[in-house]
Protein backbone atom coordinates (compact mmCIF):
# COMPACT_ATOMS: atom_id res chain seq x y z
CA UNK A 1 0.00 0.00 0.00
CA UNK A 2 1.35 3.38 -0.95
CA UNK A 3 1.64 5.91 1.85
CA UNK A 4 0.85 9.46 0.81
CA UNK A 5 1.19 12.17 3.43
CA UNK A 6 3.27 15.06 4.69
CA UNK A 7 5.22 13.02 7.23
CA UNK A 8 6.23 10.37 4.70
CA UNK A 9 8.03 13.07 2.73
CA UNK A 10 9.65 14.83 5.69
CA UNK A 11 9.70 12.41 8.60
CA UNK A 12 7.83 15.04 10.68
CA UNK A 13 4.28 16.07 11.24
CA UNK A 14 3.43 19.45 9.75
CA UNK A 15 2.96 20.80 13.29
CA UNK A 16 6.41 19.61 14.38
CA UNK A 17 7.99 20.99 11.20
CA UNK A 18 6.52 24.43 11.82
CA UNK A 19 7.64 24.41 15.46
CA UNK A 20 11.19 23.49 14.43
CA UNK A 21 11.21 26.17 11.78
CA UNK A 22 9.97 28.72 14.28
CA UNK A 23 12.63 27.73 16.79
CA UNK A 24 15.32 28.11 14.14
CA UNK A 25 14.05 31.52 13.05
CA UNK A 26 13.13 30.11 9.66
CA UNK A 27 9.50 31.22 9.55
CA UNK A 28 10.24 33.73 6.81
CA UNK A 29 10.15 30.80 4.41
CA UNK A 30 6.75 29.69 5.68
CA UNK A 31 4.80 32.35 3.82
CA UNK A 32 1.43 31.12 5.03
CA UNK A 33 2.40 32.00 8.63
CA UNK A 34 4.99 34.73 8.12
CA UNK A 35 2.28 36.99 6.73
CA UNK A 36 0.61 36.90 10.13
CA UNK A 37 3.72 37.89 12.02
CA UNK A 38 4.35 34.43 13.47
CA UNK A 39 7.85 34.50 14.96
CA UNK A 40 8.00 31.85 17.66
CA UNK A 41 7.28 28.18 18.19
CA UNK A 42 4.38 29.06 20.47
CA UNK A 43 2.91 31.42 17.89
CA UNK A 44 3.33 28.79 15.22
CA UNK A 45 1.43 26.33 17.38
CA UNK A 46 -1.27 28.96 17.93
CA UNK A 47 -1.54 29.58 14.19
CA UNK A 48 -2.31 25.90 13.73
CA UNK A 49 -5.20 26.13 16.16
CA UNK A 50 -5.73 24.83 19.67
CA UNK A 51 -6.31 21.15 18.98
CA UNK A 52 -4.89 18.91 21.70
CA UNK A 53 -1.78 16.88 21.07
CA UNK A 54 -2.79 13.61 19.49
CA UNK A 55 -1.21 10.51 17.90
CA UNK A 56 -0.26 10.66 14.25
CA UNK A 57 -3.29 8.61 13.25
CA UNK A 58 -3.21 6.54 10.08
CA UNK A 59 -6.35 6.40 7.91
CA UNK A 60 -6.78 4.09 4.92
CA UNK A 61 -8.77 4.67 1.72
CA UNK A 62 -9.97 1.50 -0.05
CA UNK A 63 -10.74 2.43 -3.65
CA UNK A 64 -12.21 0.59 -6.63
CA UNK A 65 -10.17 2.07 -9.53
CA UNK A 66 -7.05 3.40 -7.85
CA UNK A 67 -5.29 4.76 -10.94
CA UNK A 68 -8.26 6.57 -12.54
CA UNK A 69 -7.53 10.30 -13.04
CA UNK A 70 -10.80 11.20 -11.31
CA UNK A 71 -9.12 10.58 -7.96
CA UNK A 72 -6.37 13.16 -8.35
CA UNK A 73 -8.30 16.02 -6.67
CA UNK A 74 -9.73 13.64 -4.05
CA UNK A 75 -6.22 12.62 -3.05
CA UNK A 76 -5.13 16.25 -2.96
CA UNK A 77 -8.02 16.94 -0.61
CA UNK A 78 -6.99 14.08 1.65
CA UNK A 79 -3.33 15.13 1.55
CA UNK A 80 -4.14 18.75 2.35
CA UNK A 81 -6.29 18.02 5.38
CA UNK A 82 -3.77 15.45 6.64
CA UNK A 83 -1.05 18.10 6.48
CA UNK A 84 -3.21 20.48 8.51
CA UNK A 85 -4.16 17.95 11.16
CA UNK A 86 -0.89 16.07 11.45
CA UNK A 87 -2.21 12.65 10.40
CA UNK A 88 -1.50 10.17 7.57
CA UNK A 89 -3.46 8.39 4.89
CA UNK A 90 -2.84 5.39 2.65
CA UNK A 91 -4.34 4.80 -0.80
CA UNK A 92 -5.13 1.22 -1.71
CA UNK A 93 -7.72 -1.08 -3.29
CA UNK A 94 -8.23 -2.36 -6.84
CA UNK A 95 -7.25 -0.96 -10.23
CA UNK A 96 -10.18 -2.58 -12.05
CA UNK A 97 -13.14 -2.60 -9.66
CA UNK A 98 -12.53 -6.14 -8.41
CA UNK A 99 -14.42 -6.42 -5.14
CA UNK A 100 -12.29 -9.27 -3.76
CA UNK A 101 -9.15 -7.13 -4.12
CA UNK A 102 -10.87 -4.32 -2.27
CA UNK A 103 -12.00 -6.67 0.50
CA UNK A 104 -8.43 -7.94 0.83
CA UNK A 105 -7.19 -4.36 1.12
CA UNK A 106 -9.79 -3.60 3.77
CA UNK A 107 -8.85 -6.70 5.76
CA UNK A 108 -5.17 -5.74 5.49
CA UNK A 109 -5.99 -2.31 6.90
CA UNK A 110 -7.74 -3.97 9.84
CA UNK A 111 -4.86 -6.37 10.54
CA UNK A 112 -2.47 -3.43 10.22
CA UNK A 113 -4.41 -1.62 12.97
CA UNK A 114 -5.47 1.35 10.89
CA UNK A 115 -7.01 4.14 12.95
CA UNK A 116 -9.86 4.58 10.49
CA UNK A 117 -10.96 3.23 7.11
CA UNK A 118 -12.81 4.85 4.20
CA UNK A 119 -14.20 2.46 1.61
CA UNK A 120 -16.04 3.06 -1.64
CA UNK A 121 -18.98 0.64 -1.32
CA UNK A 122 -19.40 -0.36 -4.94
CA UNK A 123 -20.89 -3.79 -4.18
CA UNK A 124 -24.17 -4.24 -2.27
CA UNK A 125 -22.99 -7.10 -0.04
CA UNK A 126 -19.25 -7.82 -0.45
CA UNK A 127 -18.19 -5.38 2.25
CA UNK A 128 -20.75 -6.20 4.93
CA UNK A 129 -18.70 -8.74 6.89
CA UNK A 130 -15.34 -6.93 6.55
CA UNK A 131 -16.86 -3.66 7.76
CA UNK A 132 -18.48 -5.39 10.74
CA UNK A 133 -15.14 -7.01 11.62
CA UNK A 134 -13.41 -3.63 11.46
CA UNK A 135 -16.01 -2.04 13.70
CA UNK A 136 -15.76 -4.97 16.14
CA UNK A 137 -12.01 -4.30 16.28
CA UNK A 138 -12.72 -0.70 17.27
CA UNK A 139 -11.80 0.78 13.86
CA UNK A 140 -14.26 3.37 12.51
CA UNK A 141 -15.34 2.80 8.90
CA UNK A 142 -17.03 5.35 6.65
CA UNK A 143 -18.00 5.16 2.99
CA UNK A 144 -17.13 7.69 0.30
CA UNK A 145 -18.09 8.17 -3.36
CA UNK A 146 -20.35 5.08 -3.33
CA UNK A 147 -22.62 3.87 -0.58
CA UNK A 148 -24.81 1.02 0.64
CA UNK A 149 -27.12 2.41 3.34
CA UNK A 150 -27.75 -1.08 4.77
CA UNK A 151 -24.02 -1.57 5.36
CA UNK A 152 -22.99 -0.77 8.95
CA UNK A 153 -20.51 1.90 7.86
CA UNK A 154 -20.83 4.93 10.13
CA UNK A 155 -21.64 7.60 7.51
CA UNK A 156 -21.32 8.50 3.81
CA UNK A 157 -19.40 11.33 2.15
CA UNK A 158 -20.22 11.91 -1.51
CA UNK A 159 -22.81 12.87 -4.06
CA UNK A 160 -26.44 11.71 -3.89
CA UNK A 161 -25.94 9.42 -6.85
CA UNK A 162 -29.54 8.58 -7.75
CA UNK A 163 -30.60 12.23 -7.61
CA UNK A 164 -27.63 13.25 -9.74
CA UNK A 165 -28.76 10.63 -12.26
CA UNK A 166 -32.25 12.10 -12.26
CA UNK A 167 -30.76 15.51 -12.97
CA UNK A 168 -28.86 13.93 -15.89
CA UNK A 169 -32.08 12.36 -17.18
CA UNK A 170 -33.97 15.64 -17.04
CA UNK A 171 -31.19 17.33 -18.99
CA UNK A 172 -31.33 14.53 -21.60
CA UNK A 173 -35.08 15.12 -21.98
CA UNK A 174 -34.54 18.85 -22.44
CA UNK A 175 -31.76 18.42 -24.99
CA UNK A 176 -33.00 15.48 -27.06
CA UNK A 177 -36.78 15.55 -26.82
CA UNK A 178 -37.22 12.15 -28.44
CA UNK A 179 -35.22 9.38 -30.10
CA UNK A 180 -32.48 6.84 -29.35
CA UNK A 181 -29.75 7.80 -26.88
CA UNK A 182 -26.82 5.88 -25.40
CA UNK A 183 -25.93 5.85 -21.73
CA UNK A 184 -22.33 4.75 -21.22
CA UNK A 185 -21.26 3.23 -17.90
CA UNK A 186 -17.84 1.89 -17.00
CA UNK A 187 -18.91 -0.94 -14.69
CA UNK A 188 -22.65 -1.74 -14.70
CA UNK A 189 -24.05 -2.76 -11.34
CA UNK A 190 -21.39 -1.03 -9.27
CA UNK A 191 -22.88 1.37 -6.80
CA UNK A 192 -20.68 4.37 -7.52
CA UNK A 193 -22.32 4.82 -10.95
CA UNK A 194 -25.27 2.44 -11.44
CA UNK A 195 -27.59 4.64 -9.33
CA UNK A 196 -26.91 7.49 -11.76
CA UNK A 197 -27.98 5.39 -14.72
CA UNK A 198 -31.05 4.26 -12.79
CA UNK A 199 -31.88 7.85 -11.90
CA UNK A 200 -31.53 8.98 -15.51
CA UNK A 201 -33.82 6.20 -16.68
CA UNK A 202 -36.39 7.11 -14.01
CA UNK A 203 -36.39 10.79 -15.02
CA UNK A 204 -36.84 9.94 -18.69
CA UNK A 205 -39.73 7.63 -17.83
CA UNK A 206 -41.36 10.29 -15.65
CA UNK A 207 -41.13 12.80 -18.50
CA UNK A 208 -43.35 10.66 -20.74
CA UNK A 209 -41.12 11.48 -23.70
CA UNK A 210 -40.42 8.95 -26.43
CA UNK A 211 -36.74 8.49 -25.59
CA UNK A 212 -35.06 5.09 -25.69
CA UNK A 213 -32.02 4.90 -23.40
CA UNK A 214 -29.60 2.04 -24.07
CA UNK A 215 -27.14 1.22 -21.28
CA UNK A 216 -23.69 0.43 -22.72
CA UNK A 217 -20.82 -1.01 -20.66
CA UNK A 218 -17.44 0.55 -21.42
CA UNK A 219 -14.98 -1.00 -18.92
CA UNK A 220 -12.94 0.14 -15.91
CA UNK A 221 -9.99 1.73 -17.75
CA UNK A 222 -9.92 4.90 -19.84
CA UNK A 223 -8.56 3.23 -22.98
CA UNK A 224 -11.25 0.56 -22.92
CA UNK A 225 -13.94 3.18 -22.47
CA UNK A 226 -12.92 5.24 -25.48
CA UNK A 227 -12.58 2.17 -27.72
CA UNK A 228 -16.03 0.83 -26.84
CA UNK A 229 -17.73 4.19 -27.23
CA UNK A 230 -16.17 4.68 -30.66
CA UNK A 231 -17.23 1.16 -31.65
CA UNK A 232 -20.78 1.79 -30.49
CA UNK A 233 -21.07 4.93 -32.58
CA UNK A 234 -19.74 3.13 -35.64
CA UNK A 235 -22.60 0.67 -35.31
CA UNK A 236 -25.22 3.32 -34.48
CA UNK A 237 -24.52 6.38 -36.66
CA UNK A 238 -28.09 7.72 -36.24
CA UNK A 239 -27.88 8.06 -32.46
CA UNK A 240 -29.51 11.25 -31.12
CA UNK A 241 -27.54 11.57 -27.92
CA UNK A 242 -24.48 10.15 -26.14
CA UNK A 243 -24.24 10.47 -22.38
CA UNK A 244 -22.10 8.94 -19.63
CA UNK A 245 -22.23 8.42 -15.87
CA UNK A 246 -18.49 8.27 -15.06
CA UNK A 247 -15.44 10.41 -15.73
CA UNK A 248 -13.63 8.12 -18.18
CA UNK A 249 -16.72 7.39 -20.27
CA UNK A 250 -17.55 11.10 -20.36
CA UNK A 251 -14.09 11.83 -21.74
CA UNK A 252 -14.61 9.05 -24.29
CA UNK A 253 -17.95 10.52 -25.37
CA UNK A 254 -16.34 13.95 -25.83
CA UNK A 255 -13.52 12.52 -27.95
CA UNK A 256 -15.95 10.53 -30.10
CA UNK A 257 -18.18 13.55 -30.64
CA UNK A 258 -15.18 15.65 -31.70
CA UNK A 259 -13.65 13.00 -33.98
CA UNK A 260 -16.88 12.63 -35.94
CA UNK A 261 -18.09 16.26 -35.88
CA UNK A 262 -21.28 15.05 -34.19
CA UNK A 263 -22.13 18.28 -32.39
CA UNK A 264 -22.50 20.00 -35.76
CA UNK A 265 -24.85 17.15 -36.79
CA UNK A 266 -27.10 17.76 -33.78
CA UNK A 267 -25.99 14.88 -31.55
CA UNK A 268 -26.31 15.96 -27.91
CA UNK A 269 -23.93 14.81 -25.20
CA UNK A 270 -22.91 15.12 -21.59
CA UNK A 271 -21.69 13.32 -18.51
CA UNK A 272 -19.86 13.64 -15.22
CA UNK A 273 -16.71 15.09 -13.67
CA UNK A 274 -14.03 17.59 -14.56
CA UNK A 275 -11.23 15.89 -16.42
CA UNK A 276 -9.28 18.53 -18.39
CA UNK A 277 -10.25 16.99 -21.73
CA UNK A 278 -13.91 17.08 -20.71
CA UNK A 279 -13.75 20.78 -19.84
CA UNK A 280 -11.92 21.55 -23.07
CA UNK A 281 -14.58 19.69 -25.05
CA UNK A 282 -17.32 21.80 -23.45
CA UNK A 283 -15.46 24.97 -24.32
CA UNK A 284 -15.14 23.84 -27.96
CA UNK A 285 -18.78 22.80 -28.22
CA UNK A 286 -18.08 19.06 -28.38
CA UNK A 287 -19.92 18.31 -25.13
CA UNK A 288 -23.08 20.02 -23.88
CA UNK A 289 -22.38 19.66 -20.16
CA UNK A 290 -20.72 17.80 -17.35
CA UNK A 291 -21.76 17.40 -13.70
CA UNK A 292 -19.34 18.29 -10.91
CA UNK A 293 -19.44 16.21 -7.70
CA UNK A 294 -16.45 17.93 -6.01
CA UNK A 295 -14.07 15.00 -5.47
CA UNK A 296 -11.67 17.23 -3.53
CA UNK A 297 -14.28 17.50 -0.81
CA UNK A 298 -14.74 13.73 -0.80
CA UNK A 299 -11.10 13.40 0.23
CA UNK A 300 -11.01 16.37 2.60
CA UNK A 301 -14.25 15.68 4.45
CA UNK A 302 -13.61 11.94 4.75
CA UNK A 303 -10.35 12.50 6.62
CA UNK A 304 -11.97 15.22 8.73
CA UNK A 305 -14.84 12.92 9.77
CA UNK A 306 -12.45 10.15 10.81
CA UNK A 307 -10.16 12.60 12.59
CA UNK A 308 -12.96 14.14 14.65
CA UNK A 309 -14.29 10.71 15.52
CA UNK A 310 -10.87 9.75 16.90
CA UNK A 311 -10.32 13.09 18.61
CA UNK A 312 -13.69 12.97 20.38
CA UNK A 313 -13.49 9.34 21.42
CA UNK A 314 -16.36 8.56 19.10
CA UNK A 315 -18.69 11.25 20.44
CA UNK A 316 -18.52 13.53 17.39
CA UNK A 317 -17.51 13.75 13.75
CA UNK A 318 -19.92 11.37 12.08
CA UNK A 319 -22.13 13.04 9.48
CA UNK A 320 -23.49 12.14 6.06
CA UNK A 321 -22.19 14.78 3.66
CA UNK A 322 -23.59 15.44 0.19
CA UNK A 323 -20.75 16.91 -1.88
CA UNK A 324 -23.21 18.40 -4.32
CA UNK A 325 -24.20 18.63 -7.96
CA UNK A 326 -23.33 21.41 -10.37
CA UNK A 327 -23.83 21.55 -14.13
CA UNK A 328 -20.83 22.91 -16.03
CA UNK A 329 -21.73 24.16 -19.51
CA UNK A 330 -20.22 26.43 -22.12
CA UNK A 331 -21.68 29.42 -20.26
CA UNK A 332 -19.70 28.78 -17.07
CA UNK A 333 -16.75 26.58 -18.08
CA UNK A 334 -14.19 29.36 -18.59
CA UNK A 335 -13.16 29.75 -14.91
CA UNK A 336 -12.49 26.01 -14.73
CA UNK A 337 -10.19 26.24 -17.74
CA UNK A 338 -8.40 29.42 -16.71
CA UNK A 339 -7.79 28.30 -13.12
CA UNK A 340 -5.26 25.60 -12.35
CA UNK A 341 -5.71 24.23 -8.84
CA UNK A 342 -5.50 21.24 -6.55
CA UNK A 343 -9.23 21.55 -5.94
CA UNK A 344 -9.92 20.47 -9.52
CA UNK A 345 -6.86 18.24 -9.85
CA UNK A 346 -5.41 20.38 -12.63
CA UNK A 347 -2.34 21.50 -10.68
CA UNK A 348 -0.31 20.22 -7.72
CA UNK A 349 0.57 23.76 -6.64
CA UNK A 350 -0.68 25.11 -3.31
CA UNK A 351 -2.20 28.56 -3.79
CA UNK A 352 -5.08 30.81 -2.87
CA UNK A 353 -7.49 31.43 -5.76
CA UNK A 354 -8.92 34.90 -6.18
CA UNK A 355 -12.29 35.85 -7.62
CA UNK A 356 -14.24 39.03 -8.22
CA UNK A 357 -17.78 40.07 -9.00
CA UNK A 358 -21.11 38.91 -7.62
CA UNK A 359 -21.66 35.36 -6.44
CA UNK A 360 -24.47 33.73 -8.38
Amino acid sequence: MKKTDFSSRTGLTRRDAIRRAAGAGALASLSGLAGFGVNSAEAAEEALGKLPKHPQWKFVFVNHVTTNPFWVPLRYGAEDVCSILGVNYQWTGSEKSIATEMVNALNTAVSGKADGIAVSLVDPTAFNDPVEKALAAGIPVVSYNADVPTNKRLCYIGQDLFESGKALGKRIVDLVGEGHVAGFIATPGQLNIQPRMDGARAAIKESGKNIKLDEIATGPTVNEELSRIQAFFTGHPDIKGMFAVDAGSTEGVAKTIAANNLAQKGVRSGGFDLLPTTLDAISKGNLDFTIDQQPYLQGFYTIMVLFLFKLSGGLSGLADMNTGLKFVTKSNVDPYLSTQSRLQGSSSEQKVLSRSGPIT
